[in-house]
């Protein structure tokens, strides 16, 4: 069975798109079997989304989107951010073409996408802070390997990662994870079985 984890989806193409509107400013987002959440925005996408908008301001920032799927995160902080430099990676490489026609449809010139299984091998810069919607159905052990790598590869000051889980899916045992690996960690929203948790590099947050 073919998952959106899967670097090379064997399912025959079935193209859609479907629109979402932040910040007053709308977005089309083209689709595909093989991805993840491929009829919709999902839930958990959104709360981390509107989550991170709320907290995150524009300015000269470097932001990574680990697991991007078809880039809707990475495309809509990148035109609502227009100071960010936003990358976004994923192991599926017809998420990530997508993600890349994403952007070009939406106008965003400041986000680039590569096919990594986590961080981008030869695009590594510091990043202020990361964006995640965790793979779940890869496995615990691949969803805690991220986190790590996440934590390597964000700025030693204020470096902050987001992510979103359903509690019934492990939102506790993620944070006494992040707990090991990051100073502080925070949950920060809730709505509709998710949590939205803050990972600081530093304590010295809101």
């Amino acid at each position: 069975m073919t998952h959106y984890f899967d670097q090379k989806p064997d399912v025959s193409h079935a193209p859609r798109s479907f629109n979402v509107s932040y910040e007053e400013t709308p977005f089309r987002l083209v689709t595909d079997s093989g991805v993840f959440s491929r009829k919709k925005l999902d839930d958990g996408t959104a709360l981390l989304l509107s989550t991170v908008l709320e907290r995150e301001e524009d300015a000269p920032l470097r932001v990574l989107d680990l697991g991007t799927g078809i880039g809707v995160m990475a495309i809509v902080l990148a035109k609502l951010r227009p100071s960010y430099t936003v990358t976004g990676t994923d192991i599926n490489e017809r998420a990530v073409a997508l993600a890349s026609n994403n952007a070009r449809l939406n106008g965003v010139k400041n986000a680039v996408f590569y096919q990594a299984d986590g961080l981008p091998a030869d695009h590594v810069p510091p990043y202020d802070f990361i964006v995640m919607n965790p793979p779940i159905r890869a496995g615990k052990q691949t969803v805690y390997r991220l986190f790590s790598e996440a934590r390597e590869h964000l700025s030693d000051s204020e470096g902050r990662l987001y992510i979103v889980i359903r509690v019934k899916q492990g939102a506790a045992s993620a944070a006494r994870e992040l707990a090991r690996k990051f100073e502080l960690v925070e949950t920060i929203n809730r709505g509709k079985g998710y949590h939205v948790i803050r990972a600081s590099v530093s304590r010295l947050q809101e």
